[in-house]
């Protein structure tokens, strides 16, 4: 559980926002390093989705980084209807409006407490039949601090427990493959 490790939840969230205001705006840099990995993430995300996939928006609390989406995407960001910086602890999800909420190596940022508050707005922000889908690492034991980027990796059985919470009901989950033994191992987590 987050309140065993995040003991000042301000501290925690500006931390955070500190912490990626130093990151370059780059793919490396949005994945520490490991810019590597970008095509085979999105690969197996883009599989993942087209089950699901028509149309999103965009949140991210560094105005640095949706601008950089922005170019980044192309003539794919005229699919992304608006962008919004803010924290996912402060977004609320239009009501009745998505058919897919994606949130990517993100959760980490949120305390439990507060996730499970947004996946609530998030399943209210579904349309009929929508989805939300989780992609992010997960920790083999527990509830590990991250004091660098001020985050949290949680094991399987938290996240799980978290989606229960706010009230959306698991309809798939799949491990990330070919990523570097190094890392944490990577869960997508379909649910509604």
């Amino acid at each position: 559980m987050t309140s065993e490790v995040v003991e000042n939840e301000f501290e925690f969230y500006s931390k955070a926002e500190k912490y990626w205001k130093d990151v370059p705006a780059t793919v490396d840099g949005m994945l520490g390093g490991y810019g590597h990995i970008s095509s085979i993430d999105i690969n197996s995300s883009r599989k993942f989705l087209q089950r699901f996939l028509r149309t999103v928006d965009m949140v991210d609390v560094t105005e640095d980084f949706l601008t950089k989406a922005k170019s980044y995407l192309g003539e794919e960001g005229r699919r992304v209807r608006n962008y919004f910086c803010c924290g996912l602890q402060d977004f609320i999800p239009e009501p009745n409006s998505y058919d897919v909420i994606w949130i990517q190596w993100v959760i980490g940022h949120l305390t439990d407490n507060h996730l499970s508050d947004f996946l609530r707005r998030c399943r209210a922000g579904l349309r009929p039949n929508g989805i939300v889908v989780i992609k992010d690492n997960t920790a083999q034991e527990g509830v590990i601090m991250d004091d660098v980027d001020s985050s949290v990796c949680r094991e399987l059985a938290v996240v799980r427990r978290l989606i229960r919470s706010a009230g959306l009901r698991l309809l798939a989950e799949e491990r990330q493959e070919n990523f570097p033994d190094e890392i944490y191992h990577v869960y997508t987590f379909a649910m509604r």
